[in-house]
């Protein structure tokens, strides 16, 4: 029998846990929940297995961008941060700190449910796919490998690297990227595309320094 997955739930909001919880359970999974940041570092160091972590920004002592930032540096686990602040200042913020999905209150449980078992799903899997010489990808399952190691990508840096690779060659502008990765109706600027591009170029080391192209003024290219 297949283990039930475990999400923890981070929110100093006990119904606001508390009904996340319970359609967490309906759909199958294990909330693990925390009323503040240093609560749910201690659950991801206790369950570092967690399929997922549902971060609130404003909890006392460790705010949800600190949890972010701290569990990031050494997971890719997807993360989804949770607010009643919609300003744009957050979103980036938020992203900037390695989030990958930004939800803002109110909203439907329902469909915040369904957001995490497509975030959930994108990030499993096993098999690979080779597309270049030391680099594969798996696009069902979002999974990178280089030289056969995996890749510890968050989720935007994994579509930056499938999107920048299937216009191998082409220069994407900033706005280009942003609207294929964030959609059309995100309020964030070419900052967020430019940190998630750094950090993914530094990721990939000496294969990113020779593929992953800066054009300057214009934006990015997957140079071959």
């Amino acid at each position: 029998m297949e283990d039930v997955l475990k999400i923890i739930v981070a929110d100093d909001e006990k119904r606001i846990t508390s009904l996340i919880s319970d359609f967490l359970r309906a759909a199958g999974y294990q909330p693990l929940v925390a009323d503040d940041g240093e609560a749910a570092l201690a659950l991801f160091e206790a369950n570092p297995d967690v399929a997922l972590i549902v971060l609130d920004i404003m909890m006392p002592g460790m705010d949800g961008w600190q949890v972010c930032r701290t569990i990031r540096k050494k997971s890719s686990v997807p993360i989804v941060m949770l607010s009643a602040r919609s300003e744009e200042f957050d979103q980036l913020t938020g992203f900037e700190a390695g989030a990958d999905e930004y939800v803002t209150k109110p909203f439907s449980p329902a469909v915040f449910v369904k957001r995490i078992d497509a975030l959930i799903r994108r990030s499993r899997g096993l098999s690979s796919e080779e597309n270049d010489v030391g680099l594969r990808i798996d696009h069902d399952a979002y999974v990178a490998f280089l030289d056969g190691k995996p890749l510890e990508l968050t989720l935007k840096e994994f579509e930056i690297l499938c999107h920048l690779y299937e216009n191998k060659g082409r220069v994407l502008t900033r706005d280009q990227l942003l609207n294929a990765i964030w959609g059309y109706d995100f309020l964030g600027d070419a900052r967020t595309v430019d940190s998630h591009v750094a950090r993914l170029r530094t990721k990939l080391g000496d294969y990113g320094n020779s593929h992953l192209k800066t054009v300057y003024g214009m934006g990015y290219k997957f140079e071959v």
